[in-house]
């Protein structure tokens, strides 16, 4: 089977540069273009001033339209938030979550994206619910897998019982894979920031042995639970946290020895099988990174592998960039949001034309 795996970026990426003024959307756009991605991702909620009401204007869908063929980007993936907890006093009611996923479907479908991005917090219920507007709009949904969570689990399987059904509106449900369920390493830019706030390298070295092993041997996937505060907790302990915890104390560990060994749980390694196993279902991917080096090396995801089993997919849809290593830099030091995506870009068109 032929793959065709174009490239994308994130917008998210740029959130550093956009929030200080450096960029505004179109900015955003050209430096997008500029890496020779050829795909676009949107955070509407953050990028849009007054979210949604200029989407519906005549003038914004022309200039959208305008912006995309100056800087010759295709929309790939609209990022949606279910955000179901606006009040104070009740949570929405699944009508309710329904009609701001459709609303958000609506959006996204204006704009000319071909999927939305929900996230892994998102009922089974309020995408079963939306799918049939799915399909009228014609714009699939994509439930982000973002570590811990992961595909070939009972998680997902939990997700294709409901959802995976005879049916044309079914044929618009699938997975977003999030790369940061392929790390090999805790990313280096954690590390850096627990050093500078007090870590000591032998709790770090604890913390990096014990990821490793859990690499070599391979993670305890989480299991499927409606309570997902549970389910991640119990994740982390079959994984080994509360023992490494127990042992970081007894070495005398400190806060930021502590927040080094949770944070460290934040991220997890599969088996790039799994995207073989489910390539009929992947609408999109988000190529999360943490730290591109000068030699187009990532500090913690295994993009070589990870491409690779794309190509043996037979995988057609984009990659799209998506940098998550300024949240650790942003306290101490300019976060390079630019230069970190076009480092990025390359590795991926190296991985995917070498």
């Amino acid at each position: 089977m032929s793959a065709d795996i174009k490239r994308s970026v994130s917008l998210y990426s740029y959130q550093d540069s956009y929030y200080e003024g450096k960029l505004d959307l179109e900015g955003c756009l050209a430096e997008t273009s500029k890496t020779g991605a050829t795909g676009v991702e949107l955070l509407a909620e953050e990028m849009i001033k007054q979210f949604p009401n200029p989407i519906l204007t005549e003038e914004f869908q022309e200039q959208w339209k305008g912006w995309l063929a100056k800087y010759n980007l295709t929309p790939t993936c609209y990022d949606a938030f279910l955000e179901n907890r606006i009040f104070d006093n009740r949570t929405l009611s699944l009508g309710e979550q329904i009609e701001m996923m459709c609303r958000d479907l609506r959006m996204a479908s204006i704009l000319g994206f071909s999927c939305i991005r929900t996230l892994v917090s998102t009922p089974i219920e309020v995408i079963e619910g939306s799918l049939e507007y799915a399909e009228q709009v014609g714009v699939k949904i994509g439930l982000e897998v973002h570590a811990p969570f992961s595909l070939n689990s009972t998680w997902a399987q939990g997700y294709m019982d409901k959802l995976d059904k005879p049916g044309s509106k079914y044929k618009y449900f699938g997975w977003i894979p999030d790369l940061g369920i392929f790390c090999k390493r805790v990313p280096d830019v954690l590390r850096e920031k627990c050093r500078q706030a007090g870590a000591k390298e032998e709790c770090i070295k604890v913390v990096d042995d014990a990821f490793e092993e859990r690499v070599a041997k391979g993670f305890v996937k989480i299991e499927y639970s409606q309570d997902l505060g549970q389910a991640n907790m119990n994740y982390r302990n079959a994984n080994g946290q509360a023992v490494l915890l127990d042992k970081l104390k007894d070495m005398g560990a400190g806060p930021a020895d502590i927040e080094y060994l949770m944070s460290s749980y934040t991220y997890s390694w599969s088996d790039p099988q799994d995207l073989i196993d489910n390539i009929d279902r992947i609408v999109h991917t988000h190529a999360k990174f943490y730290n591109m080096h000068e030699d187009f090396t990532e500090t913690a995801v295994a993009i070589p592998e990870v491409v690779e089993a794309y190509k043996k997919a037979g995988y057609t849809g984009y990659l799209s960039s998506e940098y998550e290593g300024g949240e650790h830099l942003r306290a101490f030091q300019e976060v390079p949001d630019v230069h970190q995506v076009a480092l990025h870009q390359e590795a991926l068109r190296r991985a995917i034309e070498g």
